[in-house]
């Protein structure tokens, strides 16, 4: 940012002073990767960015020129209805919820509202929810994206979906723009499409999908960016703070006692979700959850790729302040029982290979084996038999070897 607004090169020398110590390794590889892209020299006794990408960062992010980085508001027309912030809060958090109550419930038995189609090609491609027995359900990384905050959850997505632009052949510079565009403009004002791009118009309709933009009607030429857009690049929370989101109440939920049973103080059909995906529920009242937490319970999560780690996290990052309190946070009779459940699962271990037998001599035998540990291609070995079991990848060596030494 420096180097932005200075007219004339600088020398390395004055701004390697500007560097603490323990900054330096971030500097070198910051200076490194602006060399790589030719942002600024590679190597140089004097330092300056590139003309163009200084003049177009410049424009950026103060708004010159007919760029429109900031959007182009639209004037305020009495004949509509001012637009209603808490409406639009609550359109953002409808969408997200969708998308987050979908990932929990699909495969559970119960019939979460479907999100667009586009949205579950994205939670498919992106690894978050896998199709088992023809039936989508979440998967481990699924459920440790839901272990993240809202703002990393989001960007999560995004990131993907600049994936899936690639795919899509849209031109990755304008998506990022909109992206960034959206991130500076104003919650609660009305902006015009007219000076879009085509691919900032089709992503529009996605964006709408994820709760980040509202229009009045589909073919709107206006269009307003919700909270979760207008967070995009702050530190300040993506929906109300007042609403209680998949990363729960700012101070924790859950009480775990060492009988297992665990109390969640919360409403939210989505935190229950989440909860019904490793916890048997017994009782629901209006603001508490009760259930325990057993073998059954905890099998049925391994089996949809879900740890014994990404468990013991969930209930330590969302521990009520009473929890707080205890040292360990988490009572170690139901931390260690629930990776001994773990364990039972992983007990066998199948690997395909091939089973090495009828050595002509020990000799023989020691010698295709010694070779075979030397490429660490060795599963299991019986010197009394005279064989061992090598891996798949290690049977053309072990083969060629034995027809040379033939």
């Amino acid at each position: 940012m420096n180097l932005l607004w200075l007219e004339s090169a600088i020398p390395v020398s004055t701004i390697a002073a500007w560097i603490i110590r323990d900054g330096k390794k971030l500097y070198d590889t910051a200076l490194e990767n602006l060399g790589n892209l030719h942002i600024v020299p590679s190597s140089a006794q004097k330092l300056a960015l590139n003309t163009t990408f200084k003049n177009s960062f410049r424009q950026a992010i103060t708004g010159g020129g007919t760029s429109g980085s900031f959007g182009v508001p639209v004037e305020k027309d009495d004949k509509r209805p001012p637009l209603d912030i808490p409406a639009l809060d609550g359109y953002a958090l409808e969408r997200w919820e969708t998308i987050l109550h979908y990932m929990v419930s699909s495969g559970t038995g119960q019939s979460p509202t479907r999100p667009s189609q586009g949205v579950l090609y994205l939670l498919q491609r992106s690894g978050l929810m896998a199709t088992l027995h023809g039936t989508p359900q979440i998967t481990s990384v699924g459920f440790q994206f839901l272990l993240h905050s809202p703002h990393a959850q989001l960007w999560d997505l995004l990131l993907q979906y600049l994936h899936m632009a690639e795919e899509r052949q849209m031109d990755l510079v304008e998506v990022l723009s909109f992206l960034f565009m959206l991130s500076t403009m104003e919650l609660g004002r009305e902006y015009s499409t007219e000076n879009l791009s085509e691919t900032q118009k089709a992503m529009l309709e996605d964006l709408r999908d994820y709760g980040l933009v509202w229009q009045r009607k589909p073919n709107s030429r206006r269009f307003s960016p919700s909270r979760l857009s207008t967070t995009l690049t702050s530190s300040s929370p993506p929906l109300p703070s007042s609403t209680a989101t998949t990363s729960g109440p700012q101070e924790g939920f859950i009480v775990l006692e060492t009988n297992y049973r665990l109390y969640a103080y919360t409403d939210n059909p989505l935190q229950t979700a989440v909860l019904n995906l490793f916890v048997t529920l017994k009782y629901r009242f209006p603001n508490l959850v009760v259930g325990t937490i057993t073998r059954e319970s905890v099998k049925k999560a391994l089996q949809n790729g879900i740890t014994s780690d990404q468990i013991i996290s969930y209930l330590s990052a969302h521990a009520h302040p009473q929890m707080r309190k205890n040292n360990p946070l988490l009572p170690v009779t139901v931390q260690d029982q629930i990776r001994l459940w773990e364990l039972e699962k992983n007990r066998l271990k199948s690997e395909e290979g091939y089973l090495y037998t009828a050595f002509a001599s020990q000799a023989d035998y020691e010698l295709v084996l010694n070779y075979a540990k030397q490429l660490n291609v060795v599963l299991w070995e019986n010197a009394s038999k005279r064989c061992f079991f090598g891996s798949l990848d290690g049977h053309a060596n072990i083969k060629g070897f034995i027809e040379r030494r033939g």
